[in-house]
């Protein structure tokens, strides 16, 4: 069985005593064990204490020499810093951890969390966009996150400049929650420190990084995963052609979520990635009924937390995207020549397109036209 197969399996027994959680989080910050990693180890090991005693012979067979797991005192630090800080420690298979985040394959075993743990038990929607954004943008952005929030819908973001700030600010006494990149402690940007303080009364900072630790460029993409595995949808506002929120929306459609985008001006660069999702097959968003409109119509997943979805949803295949690539050449076609010659439907084509668009393999031609990227 593949290392994806068995993530995909019901999350692991959550712990149940302090030893237990300080394992956990000794397997967890130990070099080279990521969420997917950290669930094998559990299964195979039957816990994370016997886990962390095979790990030094395991990177041994590896041909790793000198493998050490993360020293007790890392740990022990790191819970004095989430006392001091108010923080708690959620962790994957608990009935506090966020059922729509538990059903992924890539949940993080464990959050650190400041403020409200009610708002992980409440219907999500996620908002983001550009850091630079327009005046009309953070007032979209504002206009939507008020009506969403009057309506129930708790607000998720990343605590950004620009449209994150605009949607958490509009949703403070209705409920938001901000997914940081770094520790959940530490504050960024510095001029959100207020906003990241009001939060943390009155909605949730959540984080998987260790406490203190200052966001890197490789943790905003990983951060963007939990934004839109929260969310039942995702509202892309303003964002360029190639952009994190573009990230955050290709994880969204990988996860099964909707993903939702608010259209803007041709000319204006900073609507380029949201035009570019609405072409693609993206909601169009005018106004908060277009989300609501737009949520899927099922049972809800916030009162049963631990049943799995009923059908698997339907995401593209990896093999449609090597055909793609094997029929596209320098010469560009047009995209419905390109579907009746892959026989592939609508559906299927566009959540692929957009992934191989945004790893820069294809790119579009005027007119519509596709060909492999020069």
């Amino acid at each position: 069985m593949t290392e994806e197969q068995l993530s995909s399996n019901h999350p692991p027994l959550p712990p149940t005593t302090e030893e237990d959680r300080f394992s956990w989080l000794r397997l967890l910050r130990s070099r080279k064990v990521g969420p997917a990693t950290f669930r094998r180890l559990l299964r195979e090991h039957g816990s994370a204490q016997n886990a962390l005693a095979a790990l030094p012979e395991m990177a041994r067979a590896a041909g790793i020499t000198g493998y050490e797991t993360c020293p007790p005192g890392v740990i022990e630090a790191e819970l004095r810093a989430a006392k001091a800080a108010k923080a708690r420690l959620l962790c994957l298979g608990s009935a506090e951890f966020p059922a729509t985040l538990a059903e992924l394959n890539e949940a993080p075993p464990l959050l650190w969390a400041i403020g409200d743990l009610s708002l992980l038990q409440k219907p999500a929607i996620a908002m983001v966009g550009a850091r630079n954004c327009s005046s009309l943008g953070a007032r979209m952005a504002r206009g939507l996150a008020t009506e969403l929030g009057s309506k129930g819908h708790v607000i998720v973001s990343g605590l950004a400049r620009g449209i994150d700030t605009a949607a958490h600010m509009a949703a403070l006494e209705t409920g938001t929650v901000a997914v940081m990149a770094g520790g959940v402690d530490v504050i960024y940007p510095a001029e959100n420190t207020e906003l990241a303080h009001d939060i943390a009364s009155s909605g949730l900072r959540i984080s998987e990084q260790p406490m203190g630790v200052t966001p890197q460029a490789r943790h905003f993409p990983r951060r963007n995963r939990i934004i839109s595995g929260l969310a039942q949808a995702v509202v892309v506002v303003e964002a360029a052609a190639k952009s994190g929120s573009l990230i955050t929306a290709r994880d969204a459609l990988d996860q099964g979520r909707e993903v939702l985008a608010v259209p803007g001006h041709p000319f204006d660069a900073r609507a380029a990635g949201c035009n570019l999702l609405i072409r693609d097959g993206a909601t169009l968003v005018r106004s908060a009924e277009d989300v609501i409109e737009a949520l899927p119509q099922q049972d809800d997943l916030f009162s049963r937390p631990t049943e799995p979805p009923s059908e698997p949803i339907a995401r593209p295949a990896r093999n449609l995207h090597e055909q793609i690539i094997a029929r596209l050449g320098p010469s560009p076609i047009a995209e419905d020549q390109l579907l009746r010659d892959i026989a592939a439907s609508a559906g299927e084509l566009g959540p692929a397109l957009i992934d191989l668009e945004l790893d820069g393999r294809i790119q579009r031609q005027p007119g519509g036209l596709l060909s492999l990227a020069s």
